[in-house]
């Protein structure tokens, strides 16, 4: 026995979710046999783009029952059938919510008619209530209403029932092995099926193509079953939208940390929460104006010439040009940290040594000035990191130059990791981001700590 089901809400997510309207046909696989259908009362606003895509207002369900009214009615009603409903997951999640507010554990077995539909009728363009109700000639009256849908996937089920190998679908579906009721109902197994079990990122796209959302794991397809079993809003979300699933191998969970975050910087996945914002950083750098006096300033990465140091902020730019004028008795107008015409405070202080009045050679200044420079490039890195390749006969590389990242690569084991010029035409040119400064951060801190070798220090 089946109990088709279809629900309208209030349109708030899985968790903010509240049904408006509930429509139930119990079906024995050749008629319908019961039926229950009611407005509900939210106990809260209808937003208007829901009123206007359902047409039900506040002053419909003011004297409507609430959820707990009617609950036990459709206890009764589901008892000991198989929950039915297109793209089951999204009713089934709201109705197990519902009952979960008013103390009640809610199960039962659910198909997926989306799902079903997908296999037993293979090819179709479009796998939406509407546009598959249409395909295969189900007339479909009361769109957006729950008696509406509900009906019409009462006849699309009844199809779905006479076509070839359907039976031993369902029951491979039914199977408390099988994870067809929880695999997103626009993905089809076959694309499952291929993902690797290997480190990588993964792209979940919707129907145009569009990426939605970029991940990283260890385990691709051990990461991305995970997104189906948690019942999360945001994921009900995302996996109710997806309808392919890609990815690349990286090898290591280092390069596919990096080759998320380049992914998500270029693609703005709309499911992407972190990393999505391109935050402008900052570059200390020096030059020498035409008293032949070297300046230490800086401005946003873009524009500053052969950085010395990257970043992430002005404030964190004057304070490191602030303690560079206290250890090398830098004078702070030629550190860009005082605009004036005549001699800064420091002198007065006895900091700075005169530069600015006259009282220090440019040749004695700038002597300091190049002596600052390579503190701070000695306090930055020149490594190559190696990692594991994406199959055995390869390995990986990170290349950090002058505390700069400017990406990664992959190589046959036979070439030596022995210097930057060597791996030069295999690199894979990346930006160097706040996001990559922090992961290359924590692998080097890693590195030290576990003494594995896998740091290259000499660079040219």
């Amino acid at each position: 026995m089946y109990t088709i089901i279809d629900i309208e809400t209030t349109g708030n997510g899985i968790k903010g979710n509240k049904i408006t309207e509930i429509a139930i046909f119990k079906f024995d696989g050749s008629k319908i046999v019961d039926e229950f259908t009611s407005l509900v009362n939210p106990k809260c606003p209808i937003p208007y783009f829901i009123t206007g895509l359902t047409g039900i207002d506040d002053q419909m369900v003011a004297s409507a029952p609430t959820f707990k009214e009617i609950s036990n009615k459709i206890l009764e009603v589901t008892d000991d059938t198989i929950f039915v409903a297109h793209a089951v997951n999204f009713d089934y999640g709201v109705i197990k919510e519902e009952f979960r507010r008013i103390g009640i554990d809610f199960s039962r077995k659910k198909l997926c008619t989306v799902r079903l539909s997908r296999k037993l009728i293979p090819e179709l363009q479009s796998y939406s209530l509407g546009k598959l109700c249409s395909a295969i000639g189900i007339p479909l009256k009361d769109r957006h209403r729950a008696r509406g849908d509900a009906h019409a996937t009462v006849l699309l089920f009844q199809k779905l029932l006479v076509t070839p190998d359907s039976q031993t679908t369902i029951q491979g579906f039914l199977n408390a092995r099988s994870q067809e009721a929880t695999l997103p109902p626009l993905v089809s197994r076959k694309n499952i099926d291929e993902l690797p079990t290997t480190p990588g990122i993964y792209y979940f796209k919707n129907t145009t193509g569009q990426i939605i959302y970029v991940g990283k794991a260890i385990n691709i397809k051990k990461r991305v079953l995970g997104h189906f079993y948690t019942k999360s809003n945001h994921e009900l979300l995302l996996c109710n939208e997806v309808a392919e699933i890609d990815f690349e191998l990286s090898g290591s969970e280092l390069i596919a940390l990096l080759m998320e975050s380049a992914a998500i910087k270029k693609h703005f996945p709309k499911y992407n929460r972190a990393q999505k914002k391109n935050t402008t950083q900052y570059a200390i750098f020096s030059y020498e104006d035409r008293s032949g006096i070297l300046h230490l300033a800086f401005n946003t990465l873009k524009n500053s010439y052969n950085p010395i140091l990257i970043l992430n902020n002005k404030t964190d730019c004057r304070t490191y040009l602030a303690e560079l004028c206290k250890i090398y008795a830098l004078c702070p107008r030629y550190c860009q940290l005082q605009q004036t015409s005549t001699e800064c405070s420091h002198y007065k202080i006895m900091i700075c040594d005169g530069i600015c009045c006259g009282k220090e050679s440019p040749t004695t200044y700038n002597l300091k000035v190049k002596s600052a420079i390579e503190g701070i490039q000695q306090n930055t890195s020149n490594v190559i990191l190696q990692r594991k390749g994406r199959h055995l006969n390869e390995k990986a590389f990170v290349v950090i130059k002058d505390g700069v990242y400017l990406g990664y690569g992959f190589v046959e084991n036979d070439v030596e990791i022995t210097s930057y010029s060597s791996l030069e035409a295999f690199l894979v040119p990346q930006k160097h981001t706040a996001e990559t400064e922090s992961i290359l951060k924590s692998a080097l801190k890693n590195e030290i700590k576990n003494s594995t070798n896998q740091v290259i220090t000499p660079f040219y």
